[in-house]
């Protein structure tokens, strides 16, 4: 097993207050919250972003690039785009000292142990924030039929699910645009085109996505062509969900 790593003064970190240290090679956010110190992987687990330049409220890290929320104590997932956990590690204090020993891997319930200011001290973690059960539904099979319009298309991409949140596409926020243009080698069909984004640039989601768009929408009778166009600016946000969206995700 890891030996514990001396990574700061207790006085260096204020409460509340937060660092980037490196321990064994790895970098770390160091967090003071409430009298006790805690340590996790300064690693978003939905797209690698730092989450020691996040926002800290209370126990709660937010992760600066999309704001997937973290439970500093445990490693948990608290909110999306973020679906699994980071390393939560177990930390002490002594001789003044703040120090981190590593954990190989990700627990539900948090490390062994956090520290006090005062003296180290060990404590039972909270259990984790459960990830979405929900399971993915395969796309429908039923052909449709009606007037395709903008409307009907953004309806017809609420077939198209992130599989990762089982949340889908339109109600997350990731339909920037819809167009039709009449297929000029194919009178009476259309050809659409959707300017689409992800939650981030590296989503592993993405080809997933952009495949299932083309297959919903080229089942239509009327549809000669899908060109799905990834577009990346203005960046995804969290605000951009329906209220169906964070209701499904239980964020309020």
């Amino acid at each position: 097993m890891p030996e514990f790593v001396r990574v700061a003064a207790i006085g260096e970190i204020p409460d509340p207050g937060k660092t980037l240290v490196e321990v064994d090679g790895e970098m770390i956010a160091l967090f003071h919250a409430d009298g006790q110190f805690y340590a996790i992987d300064d690693v978003c687990t939905h797209d690698g972003g730092p989450l020691a330049d996040g926002e800290l409220r209370n126990h709660t890290i937010a992760c600066p690039r999309h704001g997937a929320k973290f439970d500093i104590r445990t490693g948990a997932a608290l909110t999306m785009p973020a679906v699994r956990p980071t390393r939560a590690h177990d930390v002490k204090v002594e001789d003044g000292g703040v120090w981190v020993r590593l954990r190989s891997d990700v627990s539900s319930t948090g490390p062994a142990a956090h520290a006090t200011a005062s003296a180290p001290v060990s404590a039972a973690a909270p259990a984790a924030a459960a990830a979405p059960t929900s399971q993915p539904q395969p796309l429908s099979t039923a052909v449709p039929s009606g007037a395709l319009c903008e409307d009907s298309i953004r309806e017809m991409l609420k077939e198209v699910k992130d599989p990762e949140l089982f949340v889908n596409i339109v109600d997350l926020g990731l339909v920037y645009g819809v167009t039709l243009e009449p297929a000029a080698d194919a009178p009476g069909r259309q050809k659409i085109g959707i300017d689409m984004t992800m939650t981030s640039p590296a989503c592993p989601a993405g080809p997933q996505m952009i495949g299932d768009t083309k297959r919903v929408l080229g089942a239509h009778p009327d549809v000669e062509a899908v060109e799905v166009r990834i577009v990346m600016d203005p960046p995804w946000t969290p605000d951009k969900m329906t209220e169906a969206a964070r209701d499904q995700l239980g964020i309020f």
